[in-house]
């Protein structure tokens, strides 16, 4: 695992890329690779990365170049199919220099062009540049799991891991736009390809890009599909699909095992994180060293789960708490990594695991994301059935109380009568023939904090949602069922720029961990999305045909469990005693005017309805960390002041120049 960064001058009026320019940016993400950096230089081109060594530790080193110095790659990411293609390239006549999956995913380049994507099964970002051609060509893994941003200036092209390393560059302005603050008070983030940063961009999950003088050209690689409604017919009995899926778990974990480094992983006391545990140990029976965090507050912890499973697989098991006071000091560097407004505190335990696991010595980690996308386990699935019975008969007093079972840790419902959850889950009730029907409520409720938004940042955002999420559904979208619909928004809105991202990538990557995501194969995500939507979902029984499959392998007490999403506190972290000082700093009145984005006077009501304990529900605690988390950013990049504990020291990089250049 690594990171990556590069400038091209497609104007060879702006003369030479310099060693000093491509080295300012890795150092900016020296966390993504401590173990090496290299650079390669070619007259208006300039690449480099930053290694997180894991496969192939001798010789594995980047920049790295085949066919007599004419493609040359940076790489983030592991291919995990790199035996079988190595294998394929060397009966096609191809040699290798290296034990490495980097060189195959060169050779693949080299022979197959990018076409080459289709036989990858891994996680990505990817840059090669041709010196013949004099063209850079970028790709992405389907899923999104690696990020890969990008800027352009007249005449130039920059991209890098993390935007942190595009902001080492004078050209690039450190601006937070209007429109971007809308989508993420929103969506929870922005909507692919933007990102809240002024002129910075994403490539998409499932997309590469070719950039030459010419210009620039992006292309779909692949693309998440589900059945059309009618077409939902399923030939295999259940026990013959819960096979299938087994098999192919099985085979994904398998692969995710490949490293020449130790592999541990993380145990969080549910379904997904301990089916991932117990093909682990099925594979490879030795020691295997599993991780959890627990929580101060009851309402958050699920430490008996954790502990239930560990003992059941014999794990060598690493188990800690997280204070709300550790949630608060940590909250900085949570945002420093993320680069995006947090709604919630949920990313700063994951950083806090991730350096317990770096603590002792261990780069890689297997998890559980993804399990929830593609069988249907969130909450949210089965809160649009009942919303849509619900409407069929909107009067009802009976069918909402039903949503109370999905939110036992939310006393607001738990509590709740009818005319409590009608105000709550009532909005837009009856639009049910609106496409995006599953996901109106969440980005109703989330919406009400771009009330605190000032009004200079009102009037200047623009925000096309609707005409944004038709692009991103794509032409198919209609045609398929409810459960589909809402699946392929969570997948594609949600996941990769957030849960992936905010909880993922970067609070792994900040600690120098590689997470690896069986249930993210992309075999996996495309035999889940063809499944019949009675296979994921009966009445309120999420992930049914994942159940199914785990049978007796896994404790029955995790198997039977209700769903618990993973949550943090809020305002326990990040208001009264165990405030860090940075909070009252940065929702001082002073700081608010001085950023621009936010009404002091509804802020500071805010926070005064929040310490005096009045009611505060969700949408409160969401508010409170979005407001802090965007006024951290401005802090931290605009102002240029990074969390002081932040190691920007890089090791002496290899430098490789083009001959000539």
């Amino acid at each position: 695992m690594c990171g990556i960064a590069g400038i091209f001058h497609t104007s060879p009026t702006h003369g030479p890329v310099t060693q000093q320019q491509v080295g300012n940016m890795l150092r900016a993400i020296r966390h993504r690779g401590p173990d090496e950096s290299g650079i390669y230089l070619s007259q208006n081109f300039g690449m480099g990365n930053v290694r997180l060594s894991i496969i192939d530790l001798a010789s594995g080193s980047q920049p790295l170049s085949v066919e007599n110095n004419r493609y040359w790659i940076v790489y983030n990411g592991e291919l995990f199919n790199y035996p079988e293609l190595r294998d394929e390239l060397q009966k096609r006549g191809r040699t290798f220099q290296t034990a490495s999956d980097t060189e195959v995913v060169l050779q693949s380049f080299a022979e197959w062009g990018p076409d080459c994507l289709k036989r990858f099964n891994g996680q990505y970002a990817i840059s090669i540049w041709d010196e013949h051609r004099k063209e850079l060509f970028l790709a992405r893994d389907r899923a999104g799991i690696r990020p890969l941003f990008y800027a352009y200036r007249t005449g130039s092209f920059y991209f890098c891991s993390e935007i942190k390393g595009l902001f080492q560059l004078p050209q690039v302005e450190r601006q937070i736009t209007a429109n971007g603050l809308a989508q993420v008070f929103s969506f929870w983030t922005t909507l692919t390809p933007s990102t809240p940063w002024k002129d910075v961009l994403e490539l998409p999950p499932g997309h590469y890009m070719r950039v030459n003088q010419h210009g620039t050209v992006i292309q779909r690689y692949w693309r998440l599909s589900f059945p059309e409604e009618e077409d939902q017919t399923e030939i295999r009995s259940v026990n013959e699909t819960a096979e299938e899926l087994k098999w192919l778990l099985r085979d994904a974990v398998r692969i995710r095992l490949r490293a020449d480094v130790e592999v541990a992983a993380y145990l969080s006391g549910g379904l997904d994180s301990t089916i991932t545990t117990a093909l682990i140990r099925d594979i490879e029976p030795d020691i295997l060293n599993t991780f959890s965090i627990g929580f101060q507050e009851r309402d958050f912890d699920e430490s008996n789960y954790q502990t239930e499973a560990s003992q059941f697989f014999g794990t060598h098991h690493t188990s800690f708490s997280c204070s709300n006071a550790e949630i608060g000091e940590n909250f900085i560097n949570a945002v420093y990594y993320s680069e995006y407004p947090l709604l919630r505190t949920a990313p700063v335990p994951m950083y806090l695991l991730s350096k317990k696991v770096r603590e002792q010595n261990i780069k890689v980690v297997i998890t559980g994301e993804g399990a929830d996308e593609n069988f249907a386990g969130y909450n949210i699935f089965k809160e649009a059935a009942i919303r849509r019975f619900w409407a069929s008969q909107p009067n009802s007093t009976v069918r909402p109380m039903l949503l109370k079972r999905l939110y036992p840790y939310l006393p607001v419902i738990r509590d709740g009568n009818p005319t409590a959850l009608k105000m709550f889950f009532g909005f837009g009730l009856q639009q049910t023939d609106d496409l995006f029907y599953s996901h109106l409520l969440r980005w109703h409720n989330t919406s009400r904090i771009r009330n605190y938004l000032s009004e200079d940042i009102k009037s200047t955002a623009q925000p096309d949602f609707d005409k944004a999420l038709k692009i991103i559904a794509g032409p198919a979208f209609s045609n398929y069922g409810n459960l589909a619909k809402a699946q392929h928004l969570e997948f594609s809105v949600f996941m990769s720029n957030y849960l992936l991202s905010s909880q993922g990538d970067r609070m792994a990557m900040g600690n120098s961990v590689e997470g690896r995501y069986p249930f993210l194969d992309h075999r996996v995500i495309e035999f889940a999305a063809n499944l019949p939507e009675n296979h994921k979902l009966i009445g309120l029984n999420e992930k049914f045909i994942l159940k199914k499959m785990a049978g007796k392998t896994i404790p029955s007490s995790i198997l039977n469990r209700s769903k618990q999403a993973y949550r943090a506190p809020v305002s326990g972290g990040l208001l009264g005693s165990n405030a860090p000082d940075f909070v009252h700093e940065m929702l001082s009145e002073a700081n608010l005017h001085n950023a621009g984005f936010f009404d002091s006077a509804k802020v500071n009501k805010l926070i005064q309805k929040m310490e005096n304990g009045k009611m505060i529900s969700e949408i409160d605690q969401m508010a409170l960390s979005g407001i802090l988390s965007t006024q951290l950013l401005h802090y931290l990049f605009i102002c240029g002041n990074p969390p002081p504990d932040i190691k920007k020291d890089l090791r002496k990089p290899k430098v490789l120049h083009q001959p000539g250049s």
